[in-house]
């Protein structure tokens, strides 16, 4: 059963429209990321969830209890920001007890609640520092100790870890998901990295113009996109645009310039121009048996990995080959690509694959 129900929600600016229609439904204790490019609606959304905006249509349902309209401070609703917002001039204690000496709470259960919070996030002992005195990840984690403190029903992520730099966000990553589900407590994180999507959520709804382009598992989401959209925007992939001249029980028949692709139809009936798609590590480079060749146009290493652009008459490939220890084909050097046509993709241009795959289930 839903814990957060979003009922057909819409937010209009004048003639701009954030969100359209938009339903969703978020599972108790589940980290469900809102992914997108910015000014896809997701932090809108965020913002109607937490009350500090009014949607235009629809209804917010937490828990069975309609909050449309109820005031931010009485949704039980915690939010850590993208800034953190916490305050220069309060030590450690003070920010996370902040909240609670708003509700009044009295000074012993409120100082119970301050060393519970900071013992869950691992800051014993730094309670009378100040911001000032953190490093970017303690900072995160005592706005989340503040969040934490008032025992919200709800925990609202607003892309934060993009202040931190490349290494610390990896390890926030763990860190965030781990006090998560720790806790048990339904989260939604708002994000535009994909691999912080990926990597920290039960599921991932992929938005885009206002609206859920998909919503599933990142496995899924990722293996199995189902608008051209998500195919694109949710990791590196290869796209190809062809022509279906044939079907069998299994896969359809794709002219893509002088050649012709087996690509699996997964049951539905795709015909005329489809887009066809390939992630770059499924394409792999060969001395024999190559379906295409081409010339490496680029090669860039990245520690685990080796990306290469390979010029081929279906145009620039890309490529990442798994670092073995022995660099591949130098810039200017012929190869040959091949691929398992399982690993192919195929979607008409404004396709959207059935719920089926949508919810993980296909």
């Amino acid at each position: 059963m839903s814990f957060l129900t979003l009922q057909n929600i819409s937010k209009r600016y004048g003639n701009f429209t954030a969100t359209s229609n938009l339903d969703l439904e978020v599972k108790r204790g589940e980290l469900l990321a809102l992914l997108g490019p910015s000014g896809c609606g997701k932090t809108t959304t965020l913002q109607m969830i937490a009350g500090f905006v009014t949607p235009t249509t629809g209804s917010v349902i937490l828990d069975g209890r309609d909050i449309t309209t109820e005031r931010p401070e009485k949704r039980a609703i915690g939010v850590v920001f993208q800034s953190y917002a916490l305050f220069p001039h309060m030590t450690v204690s003070d920010n996370v007890g902040f909240g609670l000496e708003m509700r009044k709470v009295n000074r012993a259960d409120r100082k119970k609640s301050i060393a519970e919070s900071l013992d869950f996030v691992r800051l014993n002992g730094l309670d009378h520092r100040y911001p000032k005195e953190l490093s970017g990840g303690q900072r995160q984690r005592v706005a989340i100790a503040r969040a934490i403190a008032m025992k919200p029903e709800l925990l609202l992520l607003d892309e934060p870890m993009s202040n931190l730099d490349a290494k610390l966000r990896e390890e926030m990553h763990i860190e965030l998901r781990a006090i998560q589900k720790r806790l048990d407590i339904t989260t939604i994180l708002v994000t535009h990295d994909q691999v912080e999507a990926m990597t920290m959520s039960d599921r991932i709804a992929v938005m885009h113009q206002g609206k859920i382009a998909q919503i599933s598992t990142p496995f899924d989401a990722y293996e199995r996109p189902s608008t051209p959209f998500t195919s694109t925007f949710l990791g590196r992939t290869n796209a190809l645009t062809g022509s279906v001249v044939g079907r069998n029980p299994r896969c359809a028949e794709v002219a893509i310039a002088d050649k012709v692709l087996l690509v699996p139809h997964e049951g539905r009936s795709v015909k005329g121009t489809v887009n066809v798609y390939i992630r770059p590590e499924k394409v792999r480079v060969v001395s024999n048996d190559a379906r295409v060749r081409g010339r490496v146009f680029t090669r860039v290493f990245v520690g685990n990995q080796w990306l290469l652009e390979v010029e081929t008459q279906f145009g620039k490939l890309k490529v990442a080959q798994t670092n073995q220890g022995v660099p591949p084909p130098e810039e200017g050097h012929n190869v040959g690509l091949t691929w398992s046509d399982d690993d192919l993709r195929m979607l008409s241009a404004n396709e959207r694959v059935g719920l089926e795959v949508q919810n993980g289930n296909a």
